[in-house]
């Protein structure tokens, strides 16, 4: 058996795919990573496999896209030929003897490669069946222009490699690829000089023909030497190639044509990053550990002292901190004291005054009109998606009054996108500016991807060159992911979410629009920061904290307390960016205090903005009794209220210890939940005996096991299930009571 056996394993393929588990499984991380995402094992949700498996290019999903999906995953298996060879490839010195060497060595080292090629075109298919409802011929022809761009790109690396002769920038290259210039820096000591020699008979020919392999000892060493060097002074100007196209694509972001899959950024950045722990491994060795350690606190020394900063701003916003507000216990009493919380509270109580004249006129003068509350939670598009939707679906029931008789809409991340987009539209409509606020075409727009804009900055900006700049407004800022996505929330809304909070101050005020309460969790201390062009010292303290020495004040009024930083100049973007900062997709937000405000998602401390609805009916409870008939409370939810979930079964040794840690992450939305109902009890209290109406709206999945996800991106399938939800038995019967309270 082991004599059968021996010329598979001899066979120089299986050799190469051995010694890369063997001695560098660092470098094999980047492919157990693309594995583990085309096959929705990792950063699922993030949106990742859709990024590779449904790539968009120009907002849509194309033969192009595809393309240039292949084209840079083509790119990024180069690198992996091109850094395994330079490592290996005193282990193979046979190949330096034969011609077109490095082509001979791609070959033999493409089981990986091959692999991937294939896993990914039946993944691929899959998912654009199943996901996109894509039928047999759109699939073939995008698997189509994906291998023909990823065989496309292959061919002109093979190109160059063939004509390296003409190589410009030979004679520097030619220097750097020199091992001997670094170890003349390294004291490199014997352990460095060891290497093993592939153990092969046999090998691939450029024909794809098996040939056998002659002893090491039949080549002549200096001649092999010289032939090996070249091939690395070209390799490097390969890599070099991928990291000044990353830097370009990066620095004309801003340029639809450029913007190139998201997928597409990230395999040029793993080109560039694979090569940079090859180079690691070749020239430093044994001392690689101190390397990387170098290289970190080389990073941390740049950030700390803001060479560059991966956090982000909010755009319009001055941020001069010669004035800018000292972020303390002792200034927080001063700015939010007991004269602005009764002062706030009326100029709100005159608003509602007008609210009310604009609701009755026409009808009988000592009518109570019915008050309607909007809350939406977070849960990235699903939950954008899923708001519109219900809001839409809403109004047209009732003949628009929905958005006549609402007064405040709160919540969090992504659900807030939605209202905000619905907020729009419907006050357009009303200004005479749009046809119809019912058509399809709105729908079709909130449900447009965000997540490639912001993740293709993230691979090709903000990890490769922070240093872009962008003018608004005569101030310079940062240029990254948070940027893109502002940039990408206003171009899907048609403009409708292109304006400042002043924009909507006047409507707001004059009762022509509801007040829009934008939630952030600031991490310094777990405070919301509430934002509205609207004066709102009564949502940052209870009433109880009035004439208090040191009242608990558990949020800030954004306009207030940056009076001086031109706070009604905010962009809608930003603040609805700054609700919806989920981790890592998108960056914390700084605010111009003294010190920083750390901005993240509101979901954090209030995913279902019960807290500040809560309030604000405890507050004007009087003006509401004496007002109104009827508290209409719309909760619109992207989960299942009280649904008891399963717990997870601890099968596996990774389970039982990972899964007490991140149990509060994984169950924080019914914490939240459990928690807010006493809120409701208290609240309800204040009162007369069925005044308060509550009614929730929640996304419920035709099937279970298949519900969208929570990322910045919807496939057609998950549109679709959001879409019908509203049909659901449970979702009907709150549709008609709401038809039946708005009569």
């Amino acid at each position: 058996m082991r004599e059968r056996l021996q010329p598979f394993f001899r066979f120089l393929p299986v050799q190469l795919f051995l010694l890369h588990f063997r001695k560098y499984q660092m470098i094999l991380i980047f492919w157990c990573l693309l594995f583990a995402v085309i096959s929705a094992r990792a950063a699922t949700h993030f949106g990742a496999v859709a990024l590779f498996l449904s790539p968009e290019y120009l907002g849509k999903i194309s033969v192009l896209s595809f393309s240039l999906l292949g084209g840079a995953t083509a790119i990024f298996a180069m690198s992996w030929h091109i850094t395994t060879f330079i490592i290996h490839s005193k282990r193979v010195p046979f190949l330096g003897a034969t011609r077109h060497s490095f082509l001979k060595y791609c070959i033999n080292n493409s089981i990986i490669p091959l692999s991937y090629l294939i896993t990914y075109g039946i993944l691929a298919a899959r998912y654009l069946m199943i996901d996109e409802g894509a039928g047999t011929w759109t699939i073939i022809f995008m698997l189509c222009g994906f291998y023909l761009g990823y065989i496309f790109v292959l061919l002109l690396s093979f190109l160059y490699f063939f004509r390296a002769d003409r190589n410009i920038l030979k004679v520097v290259l030619g220097t750097i690829a020199n091992p001997s210039v670094i170890r003349e820096l390294i004291p490199y000591d014997t352990l460095d000089t060891e290497f093993e020699l592939v153990k092969a008979d046999s090998y691939l020919t450029h024909i794809f023909k098996i040939e056998k392999i002659k002893t090491p000892y039949e080549y002549n060493t200096r001649f092999l030497n010289t032939v090996l060097r070249r091939h690395h002074r070209n390799a490097i100007f390969a890599i070099f190639f991928a990291a000044v196209l990353l830097l370009i694509l990066g620095i004309f972001m801003d340029e639809p044509v450029l913007r190139i899959p998201a997928a597409a950024g990230f395999l040029i950045l793993f080109s560039i990053l694979l090569a940079a722990v090859g180079a690691f491994k070749y020239f430093l060795r044994s001392w690689e550990i101190i390397g990387w350690l170098f290289i970190f606190s080389l990073t941390g020394f740049m950030a700390r002292h803001r060479v560059f900063d991966l956090r982000s701003i909010a755009y319009g916003m001055k941020y001069d901190h010669a004035t800018a507000p000292v972020y303390d216990y002792e200034n927080l009493k001063q700015v939010f004291n007991d004269s602005v919380y009764r002062q706030d509270k009326r100029t709100e109580e005159a608003r509602l005054d007008r609210w009310k004249q604009r609701v009755t006129r026409g009808a009988v003068p000592e009518g109570k009109p019915p008050l309607v509350i909007i809350t939406a939670s977070g849960g990235g598009s699903r939950a954008s998606y899923w708001t519109f939707r219900c809001l839409q679906y809403a109004d047209s029931l009732t003949g628009g009054k929905l958005f006549q008789h609402n007064v405040m809409i709160c919540g969090a991340s992504g659900g807030m996108i939605g209202a905000a987009y619905w907020r729009s539209v419907q006050t357009q409509y009303r200004l005479g500016k749009l046809r119809t606020p019912y058509g399809a075409y709105y729908q079709d727009l909130v449900g447009k991807d965000l997540l490639n804009a912001v993740i293709f900055s993230l691979a090709c900006v903000d990890l490769v060159s922070p240093f872009n700049k962008i003018t608004v407004a005569g101030r310079r800022y940062s240029k990254d992911r948070g940027y893109a996505f502002d940039k990408e929330l206003a171009a899907n809304s048609d403009g409708l979410l292109h304006y400042r909070l002043k924009d909507y101050q006047a409507y707001e005020a004059q009762a022509l629009a509801p007040m829009l309460l934008i939630n952030g969790t600031i991490i310094n201390d777990g405070r919301r920061l509430l934002i509205s062009p609207q004066p709102i010292g009564y949502l940052t303290r209870s009433e109880s904290s009035l004439d208090k020495t040191n009242p608990i004040i558990d949020a800030i009024d954004y306009a207030r307390f940056f009076a001086r930083q031109d706070p009604l100049n905010l962009q809608i973007m930003s603040a609805l960016r700054m609700s919806a900062t989920f981790p890592i997709v998108l960056p914390v937000v700084k605010m111009p205090s003294m010190p920083e405000m750390d901005i993240m998602d509101a979901g954090l401390r209030d995913n279902f903005g019960m807290e500040s609805s809560m309030r604000y009916l405890s507050t004007f409870r009087d003006w509401i009794n004496e007002n109104t008939s009827e508290i209409i409370f719309l909760q619109i939810r992207d989960t299942r209220e009280y649904e008891p979930s399963l717990g997870d079964p601890e099968n596996s040794m990774s389970g039982m210890l990972f899964d007490p840690m991140f149990a509060i992450q994984k169950k924080w939305g019914a914490f939240q939940t459990y928690h807010q109902s006493y809120l409701e009890d208290y609240v309800i209290e204040d009162f007369p005996p069925g005044k308060f109406k509550k009614i929730t709206l929640q996304y419920i999945p035709a099937n279970k096991d298949k519900t969208a996800a929570l990322n910045f991106h919807l496939t057609a399938r998950e549109k679709n299930d959001l879409i019908l939800s509203v049909y659901n038995a449970d979702n009907q019967e709150g549709f008609k009571t709401l038809t039946k309270l708005l009569k």
